[in-house]
């Protein structure tokens, strides 16, 4: 049994998206966070069309942006 702890839920593709798409996870984080008037999404989409994020990853950014910002 180990005591490393997984990553789980939309964080756990940050790694991924740092590395695909070579910002940091802050740069879209902060870029989500600046979408106040859109619906989830339609900034999925946005994310797919303007910055050609794959769905899983935009969609991973988006409910986590959403998530911290419910708390």
């Amino acid at each position: 049994m180990t005591t490393d702890e997984k990553t789980k839920g939309p964080a756990s593709y940050f790694p991924s998206i740092e590395k695909k798409y070579g910002q940091p996870i802050d740069y879209w984080l902060e870029l989500v966070g600046s979408r106040t008037s859109m619906k989830h999404m339609e900034i999925v989409s946005w994310l797919k069309s303007e910055h050609g994020l794959g769905h899983g990853h935009a969609n991973a950014i988006v409910a986590y942006v959403f998530a911290t910002q419910s708390k």
